[in-house]
């Protein structure tokens, strides 16, 4: 799967699985508070995980994103 990644997300998940809300959000060129905001609707393209109560978003989902998938 690492080899897949767009260079640019790539260099921002460092061989993690999951980047926060904060990392993600640039990744895709949208505001925290707009991934923030489909997590606490779910109307988004993709679903985050919460972990410890916080929003993790997977690497594979946003790199289907980018590629145009939902």
């Amino acid at each position: 799967m690492i080899q897949s990644l767009s260079p640019g997300l790539a260099a921002v998940a460092k061989g993690r699985d999951t980047l926060p809300t904060d990392e993600a959000a640039p990744v895709l060129n949208r505001k925290p508070q707009t991934l923030r905001k489909w997590a606490c609707l779910e109307n988004g393209p993709i679903r985050p995980l919460r972990i410890n109560g916080r929003l993790a978003w997977k690497v594979a989902d946003l790199q289907a994103l980018l590629n145009g998938g939902q």
